[in-house]
């Protein structure tokens, strides 16, 4: 499965972690990984260590995260890119919307 999620310990903090391509095939495994019902924590960490591809549709579903999260004041991170990756979320601005670390 390439979306793993883990919740802290006091339920504050979602990692969702995208393993191979990140594009529309992962699309509801993302959605699913951060709409569980009763899930409502404070921090998003989106960890792209083992991401190799991103596309303009991983784009839309961040965009959508960032909005189920709360939008301006959502605290979504997104780790461990590489070279590639980063590229895209430049080129895109998304370091204007989230922390990318």
């Amino acid at each position: 499965m390439p979306i793993k999620t883990t919740l802290s310990d006091d339920s504050q903090e979602l990692t969702i972690k995208v393993v191979g391509r990140f594009d529309f095939g992962a699309h509801q495994d993302f959605r699913d990984a951060y709409e569980r019902s009763g899930l409502s924590p404070q921090r998003y960490i989106v960890d792209l260590h083992d991401t190799d591809y991103i596309d303009s549709s991983a784009l839309g579903m961040l965009l959508l995260l960032r909005d189920h999260a709360g939008g301006d004041l959502a605290d979504i991170r997104i780790r461990h890119c590489n070279p590639d990756v980063r590229k895209v979320l430049g080129i895109s601005n998304f370091e204007q919307l989230f922390h990318i670390e």
